[in-house]
């Protein structure tokens, strides 16, 4: 499972603190298209099974779109509780009803097939720049507000509305340093936007010690998955994919999520960002700026990676994905046979959090 029961929490908070479109890349590439399998009728729309590589949590905030009429109305309670805590700084701070967030530069491309998104963005990894991924807010009231401020007062704003240990644009929060402040989020200041979704979500503590209850849960679908891709059917089909990326050149690959992660690790070295990492005395990154980065370099690496994503997407739409899907739906609706109980009180308590 890619998200354990503490990264999935703390994700879940950072995301709703930053109040915005929260695009993940490694749910890019037409993984939010793929058909509902019958765990995720329970596990909810966040839950995302990729043909190979496991099973993992999206978290998606901001914007209306597929957002419930229940979901909308907190959105627009934590818009309410930042204006009304800004005003109590000292700030002009005007709600923005959540359909009318603009959407992220990238949900076009996130609508595209798996084979497109391929040709254009590989896996949108060195393609994009997440740094920059986000909605263009330029028709959004408070960035007017803001830029009308000295820079001085800028900085205070920016302080009153995300808290001291935010980034430049607010969307990541800081964790602090071992023996420089408070540990969890419940004790940081998280400014005026975290202040309204504790309000409205609940703290980041409250949050996982919900999550804990389902601990077993999480441990018994790590083990479905498991045996998802041991299976004798996904290991041929792997076997074949690995055989048919050989045969169009992309030799040296044998599991599925390797070319993926070979590209990661190629950004990694080029852009000098260590793996994200959380916990005391670590931080919390956002994604790296390619602003410094080799053009020729980068330029390079692009063509990398949309070659392998090509050669990928062929290879397993051909010989593995439906032999994955197979397998995976029936094992799938074996598990839910037998953990529907707890299925369903996942889902419940999810609903009513």
């Amino acid at each position: 499972m890619r998200t354990s029961r503490t990264a999935l929490a703390v994700v879940a908070v950072l995301a709703l603190a930053g109040c915005g479109n929260s695009n993940d890349p490694d749910a890019a590439a037409g993984d939010q298209k793929s058909d509902k399998s019958p765990l995720a009728e329970y596990m909810g729309e966040g839950f995302v099974n990729s043909s190979g590589g496991g099973m993992r949590m999206a978290v998606r905030v901001g914007g209306g779109d597929g957002s419930s009429e229940e979901e909308l109305a907190k959105q627009r309670k934590v818009e309410d509780g930042t204006a009304a805590c800004m005003k109590a700084a000292g700030f002009e701070y005007v709600p923005v009803p959540p359909e009318s967030q603009p959407k992220g530069k990238f949900d076009e491309a996130f609508n595209l097939p798996p084979d497109k998104f391929a040709e254009q963005y590989g896996y949108g990894i060195s393609t994009i720049d997440w740094s920059k991924a986000g909605a263009d807010d330029g028709d959004n009231p408070n960035t007017k507000i803001r830029n009308a401020l000295s820079p001085a007062a800028q900085k205070a704003y920016d302080k009153a509305l995300n808290g001291p240990n935010a980034t430049a644009n607010g969307a990541v929060v800081i964790a602090p340093k071992e023996g420089t402040g408070p540990k969890n989020s419940g004790q940081m200041d998280l400014g005026c936007r975290g202040k309204a979704v504790q309000e409205v979500y609940g703290k980041g503590e409250d949050r996982e010690a919900e999550f804990k209850k389902y601990d077993n849960l999480f441990k018994d679908i790590e083990a479905l998955a498991k045996r998802i891709e041991d299976d004798q059917r996904v290991v041929d089909a792997t076997t074949a994919w690995a055989d048919c990326l050989a045969e169009a050149g992309q030799a040296g690959y044998k599991k599925i999520d390797e070319p993926r992660e070979k590209v990661s690790q190629k950004l990694d070295e080029l852009t000098g960002n260590q793996p994200n990492s959380s916990g005391p005395g670590k931080t919390v990154k956002g994604p790296p700026s390619f602003d410094k980065v080799d053009a020729a370099k980068l330029a390079e690496l692009r063509k990398f990676e949309i070659d392998l994503a090509v050669a990928d997407q062929k290879c397993r739409a051909k010989v593995y994905d439906e032999p994955y899907k197979t397998v995976q739906w029936e094992q799938e609706k074996e598990f839910v046979e037998q953990h529907k109980a707890e299925l369903e009180a996942y889902r419940d308590g999810m609903a009513n959090r």
